[in-house]
């Protein structure tokens, strides 16, 4: 997802190292080196007076024309007078914005002005008017009304669109749409885990030390300027990808704080504008209390931070995926977990995937997974270990698909099977894939190869095995037996168990069963970062194209028991720290995906009266997995093929990775 991590630059070190070279390489230009948009300051003159009441904030001092700023291999920055914010074109005499003037010299307004002016046509005509001789009647028509009454009018109708919607948003509720991370965390003083803690994430290996007091260069929304311009603020609180943030100016006045996702397209470094010919300008709020920004500017700015200039580059490396659609798979069949089945990558979007099983006519059959979930592997993956496979009806590939290079996959630790290990019959304690909120006790029913395992839970597992589920011995989601009770953990007993409380001593000499051994197991604990409360956006595993507001409501060394904002606890999920299926707050605004808000008090009541018959579907499904009696699988099992791929299988049967299949006879 990246390379090193991202550091954060000196603010006046990084903005006059890209002001000397933009001076370097054009050595004519004479460009503010804030960028400032210095002919703002001509529509407020007549306000200025109320500037220097004994109310306002003391005004910086201005600086010499001579100042040092900084020293750098011996050299001496300092900073520039003169207005550059403005210009005026020299053929039709209208004031605008310099940067958004036509040619290098920035001298007209438009093409036309410039055709205009070398015309031999005009040349008359300017002369007159530089002359200062009253213009044609043509020069009249081509002559623009003063920037001031543009502003005045453009100021009237945004103020006018403003009350608009402040009318219409205080006449309607607030809609499921309408969900604000920002005004969730601000009203509940919640704290979101850091984009570090995911390392799968964009820029989760890379955040560096991002933080609050860190400036960034946003769009000023506190302006009445016909054309976008920015401004500096200042990271207030991080929630995830989200950032609370205020502009320079404002000091201690909270009222025009503002949250946005600092890995959006409109933040950028401090010196952006400068090194872009953006223009600064300074929120209509606060523009009257200094005289001179740029010097408080360098007084606020001198010693802060600001993002790295190449962070815009590296959120969009960040965010490129390997994995593109009509790419093959194989992944576990959601109606039998103990098999895996064929299917084809539809689409991709931050890293997820939507599967859609091949045999689906209709391609409403799908599966969605992030691209390093264990639930899928590449083709042959199956039968090179010794798992079930589901054949796929369709005797061949579909034009355009192509199976997916094993080297995308997630890798999984290697193992020496050659010692002591894992034996089919040893007891064991594993989270439950069909109820994600328990830990079962439970049993290895079979030992594949590369170190993977089929675990099968006590008490209510399928005569043929057809609901056993495959983990590896490195999976966090297995545990040794004990487990539960040193963590005070509630253990679920097998079904039918009626020697309560359950103790596993007493277990194992009834079963005539023994415990897998303890240093079999993983027993890893990375320095995840995860705390107790922390929010963040996680996807119910049981519904995995849903993705939730939730909560960390409890941490067993690298085990988090994620909680559902606004859901009972029985829909809890117990997942790893490093689970690609949790992500930062923020995440799902910065790919499109649509965010599960936290479910209302009156959906709930809503569903009150059919909550038990809510609780048992869900706990009986993984990712649309139903449980059946023995005779249910056996007469659906008719209706489809099922192979078991032993390893070390013959010829005769295929590994799925061929281009024709041959059917084999039950």
């Amino acid at each position: 997802m990246g390379g090193g991590g991202v550091y954060t630059h000196c603010v006046i070190c990084h903005w006059f190292l890209l002001r000397r070279q933009n001076i370097l390489h054009n050595p004519k230009e004479k460009a503010d080196w804030f960028g400032m948009f210095d002919g703002y300051d001509s529509c407020s003159e007549d306000t200025s007076s109320s500037s220097s009441s004994e109310e306002s904030e003391e005004e910086a001092a201005p600086l010499p024309a001579n100042l040092p700023i900084i020293k750098n291999n011996g050299q001496v920055y300092t900073y520039p007078d003169g207005k550059s914010g403005m210009a005026t074109c020299e053929m039709c005499g209208m004031v605008g914005v310099r940067d958004a003037f036509y040619s290098k010299t920035k001298r007209f307004c438009s093409v036309s002005c410039s055709r205009s002016y070398s015309s031999n046509s005009k040349k008359a005509s300017i002369l007159a008017r530089l002359q200062g001789k009253p213009p044609t009647k043509k020069a009249k028509v081509l002559q623009k009304q003063p920037l001031v009454a543009k502003l005045a009018a453009y100021a009237q109708y945004q103020a006018t669109l403003q009350n608009q919607a402040k009318t219409k948003a205080g006449n309607s509720a607030i809609s499921v749409e309408g969900f604000s991370w920002g005004n969730y965390i601000n009203s509940n003083s919640f704290i979101a885990a850091p984009v570090a803690c995911f390392k799968h994430a964009p820029m989760g290996t890379c955040w560096g030390d991002i933080s609050e007091n860190v400036r960034i260069e946003v769009p000023n929304t506190d302006c009445s300027l016909p054309t976008k311009v920015f401004w500096i603020a200042g990271i207030i609180k991080l929630a995830g990808y989200n950032a609370l943030l205020r502009y320079e100016g404002f000091e201690n006045d909270s009222s025009l704080d503002f949250w946005c996702n600092i890995c959006g397209s409109d933040i950028h470094p401090v010196g952006w504008c400068a090194a872009s010919g953006k223009p600064l300008v300074p929120p209509r709020t606060v523009q009257h209390k200094y005289t001179n920004w740029k010097a408080f500017l360098v007084k606020r700015l001198t010693g802060a931070k600001t993002l790295p200039p190449d962070f815009p580059q590296k959120v969009s490396e960040s965010m490129q995926y390997p994995f593109k659609p009509c790419m093959r798979v194989e992944v576990v069949d959601k109606r039998h977990l103990c098999r895996t089945r064929v299917a084809v990558v539809e689409s991709v979007i931050g890293g997820r995937l939507r599967l859609v099983y091949e045999e689906s006519e209709d391609r409403t059959d799908d599966f969605w997974c992030h691209m390093h979930s264990p639930l899928i592997h590449h083709i042959g993956w199956s039968r090179s270990i010794g798992h079930r496979f589901k054949r796929s009806d369709i005797t061949k590939k579909q034009d355009g698909h192509f199976d997916t290079p094993p080297h995308l996959f997630a890798k999984v630790k290697e193992v020496d099977q050659s010692g002591e290990w894992f034996k089919e019959g040893m007891k064991l304690e594993a989270i439950d894939p069909l109820n994600l909120s328990t830990i079962c006790v439970a049993t290895i029913r079979k030992v594949l190869a590369d170190g993977f395992l089929m675990i099968g839970i006590d008490g209510s597992e399928a005569a043929d095995g057809s609901d056993w589920f495959c983990y590896h011995a490195t999976s966090p989601s297995i545990f040794p037996v004990g487990f539960c009770e040193i963590n005070m953990i509630e253990l679920t007993p097998p079904r039918g168990y009626t020697k309560l409380p359950f103790k596993w001593f007493d277990y194992l000499r009834e079963t005539g069963s023994i415990a897998a051994p303890v240093k079999l197991f993983n027993k890893d604990v990375p320095n995840h970062g995860f705390r107790v409360g922390m929010k963040l956006e996680a996807v119910d595993l049981m519904e995995p194209r849903l993705i939730c507001v939730a909560t960390v409501t409890r941490i067993i060394h690298r085990l988090l028991r994620i909680h559902f904002d606004g859901w009972e606890e029985e829909y809890d999920q117990w997942v790893d720290c490093e689970s690609p299926d949790l992500y930062p707050v923020g995440w799902c605004q910065l790919t499109g995906y649509q965010l599960q808000p936290p479910a209302s008090q009156s959906s709930r009541e809503s569903q009150s009266a059919s909550s038990k018959q809510k609780k048992k579907a869900k706990s009986q499904q993984y990712k649309g997995h139903k449980k059946m009696t023995a005779s249910q699988l056996k007469e659906e099992l008719l209706d489809g093929e099922e192979y078991s791929f032993l390893h070390g299988a013959s010829d005769q049967e295929s590994n799925g990775s061929a281009t024709v299949y041959i059917k084999q006879e039950p």
